[in-house]
């Protein structure tokens, strides 16, 4: 089924250009001018996205947006197209509930691109939500194929950090093995472990791959995705670690982190454990400013960070599994995380 893109700018050239990208794409296109047109379009239509100017006349792309939101609570993706790269308006979009923004003139590729990506992420989005609703009638566990699918998807929202989420519910589950945990109670660190940046879906790729420093407002959006990870997972009442994990895994053990700020065992046993797997993770991974870290480097920052960042016990585990691991295979490229039968 192609996807149904509605096109909103006062700019005939644009909606043109923009039409005819998405129709070679095999996308459905409709084009309308104004931001009053769009809201009367939306009252009895319900496209897969909108690509909505900021700079219209009369209504622009930011109130167009805000009174679309009111609108019996639409929640239509926008992806607002603009020619100014003032950060400001972008910092104003995204707060207002955009998904990402396409600078003009297109790059056909990167729109279309932009365009599928944003869909489907938002269909696997809805389709979690489904499952959850489900799940929570029927009182069944968590379909692991769906869990792993949404991890998935999760990493691809970023270029360097493929595999991101598996690798972490690895390292959790061995930490959790070594800690004592029971076999169930290694599976659900697992499961928590994959879905631990689930709110990651809600990021505009625009700030998650944004190659410099982000700035103190992107700092503040990425800091968001705890909060809407728990909020996409807290209804899973026969998982409630889920969203506990997904919540809670940048607190920091002197009560610095976020978004609450618990300290020591005020943070659930689970989300201190997560926190540690998370950070080896991110730097043992090439990232596009930098190569993997040496493991000493590695290994330096865990006692580091031990009884600030980190549980101190938690890290000692985390240590433990370091130097057991004489050929560094745990990181990105080697062969994962080996486990003695129990």
């Amino acid at each position: 089924m192609a996807y149904w893109i509605l096109v909103v700018d006062d700019d005939v050239a644009n909606l043109k250009m923009a039409g005819h990208i998405l129709s070679k794409n095999n996308m459905r296109v409709t084009a309308l001018k104004s931001g009053e047109a769009m809201l009367d379009f939306m009252k009895e239509n319900e496209p897969d996205l909108i690509l909505l100017d900021i700079m219209m006349p009369e209504m622009d792309g930011f109130e167009s947006l805000k009174r679309l939101r009111e609108q019996e609570k639409n929640e239509t993706p926008v992806i607002f197209l603009t020619a100014d790269e003032n950060e400001s308006s972008e910092t104003k979009g995204l707060q207002l509930g955009a998904m990402d923004f396409i600078k003009k003139p297109f790059v056909p590729e990167v729109l279309a691109l932009r365009v599928r990506h944003t869909i489907e992420l938002v269909r696997l989005q809805m389709d979690l939500e489904r499952e959850v609703e489900k799940k929570t009638r029927e009182v069944e566990h968590l379909s692991l194929q769906v869990v792993q699918t949404l991890a998935e998807a999760i990493d691809a929202k970023d270029a360097y950090t493929k595999g991101h989420s598996g690798r972490v519910a690895d390292y959790s589950r061995e930490i959790a093995r070594r800690h004592g945990y029971t076999t169930k109670k290694q599976n659900d660190i697992y499961m928590m472990g994959l879905l631990h940046d689930v709110g990651k879906i809600g990021i505009p790729d625009a700030v998650i791959n944004k190659p410099g420093r982000l700035d103190d407002d992107e700092f503040e959006i990425i800091k968001s995705h705890p909060v809407m990870g728990a909020k996409i997972l807290q209804n899973i009442e026969d998982m409630p670690g889920l969203a506990t994990g997904a919540r809670w895994h940048h607190e920091k053990y002197d009560g610095s982190g976020y978004p609450d700020g618990l300290k020591g065992d005020e943070i659930p046993e689970e989300a201190r454990i997560i926190a540690v797997a998370d950070a080896y993770d991110a730097m043992t991974s090439h990232r596009s400013y930098r190569q993997a870290m040496d493991q000493s480097a590695v290994r330096a920052e865990i006692v580091k960070g031990s009884g600030t960042q980190f549980d101190p016990h938690f890290a000692e585990i985390m240590l433990q599994m370091i130097d057991a691991d004489t050929d560094y295979n745990m990181m990105e490229d080697g062969a994962g995380v080996k486990r003695p039968e129990d």
